[in-house]
């Protein structure tokens, strides 16, 4: 329920924190740890770049065939954690995962930088590597077949999307005693509670 008044709530926070983190000196405030989970129960983790959120959930973009693609096509539950040390926060966010639309996924793959999308149809992401030469003589290759700016989105990368069930809050305090603040969706109602550190 995207339309709840203490989920809207959760969500103005969350953009409140990313503006406060844009406002850091840092490469990339919108760096996650995302965690996805294979068929075996085995979890990974990696870091992957926001891009984009709504009050429908936050999106990432990576080729489908990826690990992480692969677990979560067979498990489309993840969770992710932005951590922020200068400002001693950090906001977990757990969900469900659907596949963005077509025309979000070309949008951000249009915005990106032609090095960018050659390297992406380059990289058969996750996949076993011979050697670093290989990798180039595919970019080479993929660099050559699309000389201009015009590239097309390859049918392998997609944008997905986290639509959050749960949402923490968390800021540092002295002596560990964090506060921390949950919005948590329970039979598609949600609530707010305090935790302890």
């Amino acid at each position: 329920m995207t339309d709840d008044p203490m989920y809207l709530e959760a969500i103005d926070r969350f953009a409140a924190v990313i503006a406060e983190a844009k406002q850091l000196d840092l490469k990339d405030p919108t760096v996650m740890a995302l965690a996805t989970v294979g068929v075996d129960g085995r979890p990974s983790v990696r870091m992957v770049l926001m891009r984009g959120f709504d009050e429908r959930g936050i999106n990432f973009f990576t080729n489908v065939g990826s690990r992480k693609g692969q677990e979560l096509a067979a498990n489309t539950i993840a969770a992710v954690c932005f951590h922020w040390e200068p400002l001693l926060k950090q906001i977990r966010i757990e969900g469900a995962v659907e596949m963005v639309s077509d025309e979000e996924t070309d949008a951000y793959w249009n915005s990106r930088p032609r090095d960018s999308r050659i390297g992406a149809w380059a990289s058969d992401q996750s996949q076993p590597l011979d050697r670093r030469e290989t990798l180039e003589a595919r970019v080479a290759e993929f660099d050559a077949k699309f000389p201009g700016d015009d590239i097309p989105r390859p049918d392998f990368w997609r944008g997905y999307r986290i639509i959050p069930d749960r949402i923490e809050f968390w800021h540092s305090r002295n002596a560990r005693l964090h506060d921390r603040e949950v919005y948590e969706r329970t039979a598609n109602v949600w609530t707010r509670m305090r935790l302890y550190p």
